[in-house]
């Protein structure tokens, strides 16, 4: 199901159908390390909006960034010279609906960092359900060298990531950290050669994709809304979750195809 809103021009991003079900998303400012402009947080906020009106539209999303250096290096600073306070206020507002559109995303959302995440770049990998990661990719919450603080979420996720004291080290030094410690921590699942991140975020989403895909978007609501509650609470919110499902016409494929021994053919609904 191609959505109407996906088909306007674009001027930062790059949109895609590499296979059935799956929609890629490219962060496509490589001239500025695909830092974030003001019109890249509008027009995330358009597709991931369009996204969350229609949650069937895809089985999945992947969002990566062009070239093979930078994921993205955060808000772009050349563009935030010499703003007033009152037009970073408005930005920075901007940014925030970006962000909350990202974690909105009905579908399971896989990050392919080809390059560096530093600040914004980073928050916004860090709103993905999971990423895989170039082996050579750096990371950093550098907001406090800039006379700022982490505003995308970065001092909410990257704690229940990797830690309170291991965040805060990150976060009040700025200093970056390597692939192999994002690895180590739980902030990306994989570490890929480079050149590789994209094709092995693909093959994981078609293993997605060939799921019930009612089945895993209620997963998905059952894990982020449950992480934000006491186990109990979390428990009989997944139960809701669950019986949604009982009279879907895919949980009665699931269970014929196992026992005609023949893939299922999912249809979500």
């Amino acid at each position: 199901m191609r959505l109407a809103e996906l088909d306007r021009p674009f001027q930062t991003l790059a949109i895609a159908e590499p296979s059935e079900g799956v929609l890629l998303v490219t962060l496509n400012r490589p001239e500025r390390a695909n830092a974030m402009s003001s019109t890249m947080g509008e027009e995330i906020i358009a597709v991931f909006n369009a996204l969350e009106v229609v949650p069937d539209a895809y089985r999945c999303v992947v969002l990566t960034g062009a070239g093979e250096r930078v994921f993205c290096a955060g808000a772009d600073l050349k563009e935030r010279d010499g703003m007033s306070d009152a037009d970073f206020s408005r930005q920075h507002y901007m940014f925030e609906r970006m962000m909350r559109a990202l974690l909105a995303c009905p579908a399971p959302l896989i990050g392919a960092i080809n390059g560096a995440a530093f600040a914004g770049g980073l928050e916004i990998a860090m709103s993905c359900d999971f990423c895989y990661a170039v082996n050579t990719a750096r990371f950093a919450l550098t907001e406090v060298t800039r006379g700022i603080m982490p505003g995308g979420g970065g001092t909410q996720h990257l704690p229940r990531a990797i830690g309170a004291r291991r965040a805060k080290e990150a976060i009040f030094t700025g200093e970056p950290f390597t692939a192999e410690q994002a690895l180590a921590w739980g902030i990306v699942n994989r570490l890929c050669e480079p050149g590789r991140v994209l094709e092995e975020v693909l093959a994981t989403a078609a293993r997605i994709c060939a799921n019930a895909p009612i089945s895993v978007r209620q997963a998905k609501k059952s894990v982020d809304n449950g992480l934000q509650t006491d186990l109990r609470t979390g428990m009989l919110f997944e139960i809701e979750a669950y019986y949604q499902l009982i009279p879907t016409d895919d949980r009665r494929e699931g269970i014929a195809a196992y026992n005609e021994k023949r893939p299922p053919r999912f249809k979500g609904a």
